[in-house]
């Protein structure tokens, strides 16, 4: 058949009778498909998608998408592998490379092997390839802060600086092992894993890291009124997807630059994608911190585990060494701070 006659053809009263039914079978398995692909996902016995498990959420996608990659919101196939083995290479350089004996003014963990144990900084990129982790704003980055936040950022000292620990004030609530952390999941160097626990009323986030759990009931109930340290949560089914409100909060997020009681409101949503694959999901509501709300995006891949405790017990001794150890090398081992020191940078000023 010439193109001339396929042309007449389609033209004709029977081609044309025949297109809206094409029509129709293509929008009917355009509608299917969604609804065959979420009907594959586990469920629980009373018919919720099945979110429990024990998940890695490591990541080498960064949390903001890096300059050179300007508009490009996902990586290619060959972007994104080279990306991935490029973290391999990097674990076994590190696992390789000669001990070296410390010296005077190195960091705890400067030399290769010591840097590398029990650190965990993942080999693989978000499921989708996306440039960065946040995806609202749009260029993968950060929106504005506040004026009041930048001045907050200011009177604090950043994690990893040289803190004077003229007092306790200067010092962390990870000096002391209280540190917040999964709330929201975001990769740390080491403890990316989650445990989730699930029933028809609850929905529980055990974060491996500084062992936080936080409870949140399926239901439409109101909020209450006291302020807690993991916040106030709700949750509720939206389609497929379990959503967790959580506000209230009395405590400093150190995963979100500083965010505490300003926090108006922290929303997660789980989604089931595969039998080993969550898309987590979460936005920042904080009009204190952020000049607009901001949302991010990682991929929670199923694991064997297991699950050790992360029994963190430095500051049982932490806190009065490094005091003691400030005193003895400015000299002044029993002489009174003249006025309370800087704010740590992860802790609520005092009342």
């Amino acid at each position: 058949m010439s193109l001339r006659d396929s042309d007449m053809r389609i033209r004709g009263k029977k081609t044309i009778g025949r297109y809206p039914r094409a029509v129709a079978v293509c929008a009917v398995t355009m509608t299917l498909t969604p609804l065959v692909a979420s009907a594959q996902v586990p469920r629980t016995p009373w018919g919720d998608p099945d979110l429990g498990g024990l998940f890695d959420y490591s990541s080498v996608t960064p949390m903001q998408r890096p300059q050179e990659f300007a508009d490009q919101e996902f990586l290619t196939e060959e972007q994104a592998a080279a990306l991935e083995q490029g973290a391999v290479d990097r674990d076994r350089a590190a696992l390789e490379a000669p001990v070296q004996r410390s010296e005077a003014g190195d960091f705890a963990g400067a030399n290769g092997h010591a840097w590398q144990w029990g650190l965990e900084f993942g080999t693989k990129v978000v499921a989708d390839r996306r440039t960065s982790r946040i995806i609202d704003p749009s260029n993968g980055r950060y929106p504005e802060t506040t004026e009041a936040a930048k001045a907050d950022q200011a009177r604090r000292r950043g994690f990893g600086a040289i803190l004077p620990a003229d007092d306790y004030f200067d010092l962390g609530q990870g000096d002391r092992c209280q540190a917040l952390h999964g709330l929201p999941l975001s990769p740390l160097p080491y403890n990316n894993l989650v445990r989730l626990f699930q029933t028809e009323d609850y929905f529980v986030i055990y974060a491996e890291a500084f062992r936080t759990w936080r409870v949140a009931p399926i239901s439409d109930r109101p909020h209450g009124t006291l302020r807690q340290r993991t916040g106030d949560l709700r949750a509720h089914w939206d389609g497929d997807t379990l959503v967790v409100e959580s506000t209230l909060y009395s405590h400093r997020l150190q995963q979100l630059s500083g965010s505490g009681e300003g926090l108006r409101i922290l929303t997660e949503r789980f989604t089931r994608e595969s039998d080993d694959l969550i898309r987590y999901e979460y936005t920042v509501d904080d009009p204190t911190r952020w000049t607009k709300p901001w949302t991010a995006a990682i991929s929670l891949r199923q694991t064997p585990g297991p699950l050790f405790e992360v029994a963190c017990h430095e500051g049982n001794y932490a806190v009065p060494n490094i005091l003691r150890g400030a005193r003895a090398q400015d000299g002044t081992p029993d002489e009174p701070p003249d006025e309370p020191g800087i704010i740590c940078w992860d802790c609520e000023p005092p009342a």
